[in-house]
Formats: structure tokens, sequence, C-alpha cells
């Protein structure tokens, strides 16, 4: 088994970092802290389980398996196609690019429009006309992101967060305040929620292919060297986003005695970066928005790109990063609120599914990777996420209602165990050996010639 330089799995890690750190992470955690003040530490573990564990285990997974095709393929072949599609399209350029693009316009361009030109449309198109061209450029050479990624701009983002927190330890904010909402009563849950709405773990089984191509490019081939250096890399970048996180949660709970509660995390943050740093502070916080969004379009743009490239070969990769580069662009100028109408209910289907099925690739060797378990968690766990992301356009089932957890979007994980245990049960009773996967490996096989 290959071993890496220290110096090199680092370089991966701050990579890995900065392609998950977009502009939803840096809005999330401060939120978190205003509203959990004194519970912020027991709010905070429990987003970190969700936000920073999921995908660190869903890398993990796409390591193990060669890919989350080959993952997906557990379940049925043509289940495979169809739902990495629905991943890399939803994540990528109908919702995860476009609405980066857009919040990175509104945090580094617009509080420095005047009324009369923000009203218009054409700074926001010369701005992601600029902003996609380039990501473009970086996408061209996927195997140089480590490069730009891990030594420039990855680098550049964390000093600039760091240099808040250390302003902020010169020139105290505030103190914690109380606790609000769930967070009174149930801080560990209501911040596992809140780390689980990042859906950092989808963005994980899209970034896997693009991890697994830089690391064969700096010499690591052999099957077990790819999961050792991939688990590796992903551990440090866990560390570095927990961090990260932790400073972003405090600054939110020490502003909550100071400006009061505040609508969203994007709003908290421009309140402290303008106590410590008076007007100037829009300058910053405007390049730490447009960093982190530039970092997580480009893993984006490439992941989603070389996945379409090995689906039809016919169009080459850079074909590919410019259709996905155009149409990210138009749907960013299109607006938003648009685009969430159609994208937020295909998450809320897809979502539940994707996480099961990472778990269920970890404990693969559990039930002897049996086809059934697959398949039967598979069916029990969409039929309730699709149910779900339908009440998103009004067609709600009251039935769902009575499921543990429904309340909380969570209502999947006991029909989910459900079908794990059936799947169980039927694979030990059945003749039939379907359980090891056979031309799934051979998939693996291929894939790897």
């Amino acid at each position: 088994m290959e071993k890496m330089e220290r110096k090199k799995l680092l370089f991966v890690s701050l990579m890995m970092f900065s392609m998950f750190f977009g502009a939803g992470n840096l809005i999330f955690p401060p939120l978190l802290g205003q509203l959990a003040g004194t519970n912020m530490l027991v709010g905070i573990l429990g987003f970190l389980i969700s936000a920073v564990g999921l995908p660190i285990l869903a890398i993990a997974v796409v390591a193990k398996t060669g890919g989350l095709h080959i993952l997906a393929s557990y379940v049925h072949p043509k289940f495979a196609i169809i739902f990495t599609m629905l991943i890399y399209l939803s994540i990528g350029p109908l919702l995860g690019i476009p609405r980066a693009a857009s919040l990175a316009f509104e945090m580094g361009i617009s509080p420095f429009l005047s009324a009369t030109v923000a009203k218009s449309n054409i700074p926001l198109f010369i701005y992601t006309l600029v902003y996609f061209g380039i990501a473009y450029w970086l996408c061209k050479s996927p195997t140089k992101l480590v490069d730009r990624f891990g030594k420039v701009l990855t680098p550049t983002l964390l000093v600039l967060i760091l240099s808040i927190f250390v302003f902020s330890l010169f020139k105290p904010i505030g103190i914690l305040g109380g606790p609000t909402g769930d967070y009174r009563n149930a801080p560990l849950l209501k911040g596992f929620l809140e780390g689980y709405m990042t859906m950092d773990a989808i963005a994980a089984l899209n970034f896997g292919i693009v991890i697994s191509m830089t690391l064969k490019e700096m010499g690591v081939k052999t099957e077990k060297g790819l999961i050792s250096s991939t688990i590796k890399a992903g551990s440090i970048a866990g560390l570095l986003l927990s961090i990260i996180y932790g400073i972003l949660a405090y600054l939110g709970a020490v502003s909550q005695t100071v400006f009061g509660p505040t609508e969203n995390g994007a709003k908290i943050l421009t309140n402290v970066v303008f106590h410590l740093f008076g007007q100037k502070g829009s300058v910053l916080l405007g390049i730490i928005f447009s960093l982190a969004c530039l970092t997580t379009s480009v893993g984006l743009l490439t992941s989603c790109s070389q996945y379409f490239t090995k689906l039809m070969p016919k169009i080459s990769y850079r074909a590919w990063i410019t259709i996905l580069s155009i149409s990210s662009m138009i749907f960013a100028n299109i607006g938003l609120t648009q685009i969430l109408k159609f994208s937020v209910p295909l998450l809320t289907a897809i979502y539940p599914m994707a996480i099961v099925l990472m778990i269920l690739g970890f404990l693969n060797d559990f039930f002897k990777g049996s086809s059934y378990v697959y398949l039967f968690a598979m069916i029990c766990t969409s039929f309730v996420s699709i149910l779900q992301s339908l009440g998103e356009f009004g067609i709600r089932v009251k039935v769902l209602n009575y499921l543990p957890f429904y309340s909380k979007g969570l209502g999947w994980t006991i029909p989910a165990i459900s079908g794990v245990i059936l799947g169980i049960i039927y694979s030990s009773l059945s003749k039939k050996e379907f359980g090891k996967n056979q031309m799934k490996f051979y998939i693996r096989k291929e894939d790897k010639a």
C-alpha cells in the first residue's frame, strides 16, 4: 500500500475542505450559535455529527466501493443510472452551483451597489459571467486543483475567517444569551437536524470521483492505498471543518445579546464583521463568501463533468464543463426562487436515500452484501421520502404524521431500518444467492481497467 507524503496529504485535505465549505456552511453555524446561546456546545456537537460525520462517512464509502454509481448498482443497475444522475443534477447545475453564485453576488457585490443599479439584472449577469469564467478556467485542469485550492485559495479563506475570530477576542462582542426554541430542550437533536440540512453528504458522494482521480495523479494506485489516503485526508478536512464551524457558532452566540434576534446567518456575520472592522468589513465578508462559493462551485462542476463524461464518453470533459457552466449561469440569473420550487422537493426525495445507501455501503460486510437488504431498505426509504417531497407541492399524506420523527424531517429512519431487517430475513430464507454482488464487483474491475 502506497503512503502519501504528509505535505501532499495536507494539500489534498485542504482541497477537500474548500470543496465542502460553501456559503451554506458559512451561514448555518452562526445562526445555530445565536439560537443555542448557552447550549451552543451541545448544539454544535449535534451539528458536527451530521455536517461533518456524514460527509466523511460518504467519502469513505465512495472510496471503498469505487464510486457512487457502483454503490447504487447494489440496489439495481437501472436504479444506479437514474439515482446517480439525479444526485449530480440536483446538487450541481439545478441547485447547488447556481445558489452558490447567487449568494456570492448577494454578499460580495450587492452591498456596494446603489439602489438604482441594484434593481437591474445587469450586475448579476456580469458577475456570474466572470464568476463562471473563472470557475471554467479552474475546472479545465482538475489535476491542478490541489495546487490551486490546497496551496492558495483554502489557506486564504482560513486566514480570513481566523482573523475575524482573533479580532473578536481583542474586541469582545458580547456574552452568551439564553437558548431559544428547540435548543432549550433538545439542543443535540436540533443541531443534528441543522447539520443534516446542509446536505453535504450528497456533495461528498459527488466529490469522491475528483478525490480519487487526484490521488491517482499523485501516485496512489492500489485500492487499499486509495481508501486509506481518502479516509486520512477526509479526517483532516473534517477536523478543519469542525474548528471553523465552532468559531462561526461562537461568533453567532456572542452576538445575540448585542444585536438581538437575527433572521439568518448571513446577517449575523454581517453584524459581527461590521462591529469589528466597520464599513471596511463588507470587503472582507465579500471576499470570504466569494472564495467559499467559488471553490464549492468548481468542485461540483468538476465532479459533475467527470461523471457525465463517463456516462456519455462521446462528449468530452471540456465540453461538459462548458455546458454545465453555461446552464448554471442561466439558472443563477433566472432566480433561485423558481429553482427551489423544483429542486428542494427533489432533494427531499433523494437525500434520505443517499444517506441510507452510504450507511449500507459502510455496513456491507455485516449483512454479507445482500442485494435484498439494499433493495428492501431503498424501497421503504424512498416510499416515505418521495411522499414527503410531494408535500412540498401541497400533496400531503396524513398517515405519515404517525411516523416517529416525521415532524423533524426524519420520518424515513424507521422504515429504512425495517427494510434492512426485512432484507436480512428474506435473504436468509431465499435459496438463491444474490448477496455477493458479483456483477457489481465485475463493474469495479471493468472501471479500473
